[in-house]
């Protein structure tokens, strides 16, 4: 897998109100998990943010973006600038990615983007170094971030693909506002009550089986 994960960190996070890349999350970086999602799918991994942006440690190189234009497709433009190949673009404030499905992504050969809800999902998505030059007018013209992406052509990813690595709501969650927030501890707290049970579940068939 050649592509780079660009983690996209420069937003001015306006509906939540302050940086989100530091906002702790079940006691760790919002930023911490799309990282060690990547890792774990064996993509070497970059922070793109503009200088100034509030951080936390991150074990991975950054990428200072320009100040200008505050666009969200300045991250994935400054990501392929920098890396001059393919590159998996993951938002920062997206903590329930998957790593079989970002390693999944970053093999496919052409612009790949997942949809979900009937939307697709720029910041999930793999593009290629010869994606540059369109998405670097569409910056110009400040064109949507979604119009910009139709207009490569993508592979789309369907609901139906998605779910071989999850529910695609949650593997797409982003924390955008403090009720997005909420909603993800909310998910965490299912998530380590369903641990314990699945896990005595997969115990008592080992038993069953050794009867």
């Amino acid at each position: 897998m050649d592509a780079i994960a660009a983690i996209l960190a420069g937003g001015r996070s306006t509906r939540m109100g302050r940086p989100k890349a530091a906002i702790k999350l079940a006691n760790h970086a919002l930023i911490s998990y799309p990282i060690a999602a990547a890792q774990a799918a064996g993509l070497e991994r970059v922070v793109v943010a503009k200088r100034g942006s509030e951080l936390p440690t991150v074990y991975c190189p950054v990428v200072e973006e320009p100040d200008q234009p505050e666009h969200p497709l300045l991250g994935i433009v400054t990501a392929l600038r920098h890396e001059r190949g393919p590159v998996l673009a993951l938002g920062c404030d997206m903590p329930f990615v998957d790593e079989k499905l970002l390693a999944w992504l970053a093999s496919h050969l052409e612009t790949t983007v997942p949809e979900v809800g009937g939307r697709l999902q720029p910041l999930l998505a793999r593009y290629g170094h010869e994606d540059l030059e369109l998405l670097e007018a569409a910056l110009e013209r400040g064109d949507a971030l979604g119009d910009a992406v139709l207009d490569l052509r993508p592979k789309i990813v369907t609901e139906a693909e998605l779910t071989r690595f999850g529910d695609p709501e949650r593997l797409s969650f982003n924390v955008n506002t403090p009720a997005d927030l909420s909603e993800a501890e909310r998910i965490f707290e299912d998530l380590a009550r369903q641990v314990p049970s699945v896990m005595r579940a997969e115990a008592e068939a080992e038993a069953d089986a050794a009867r």
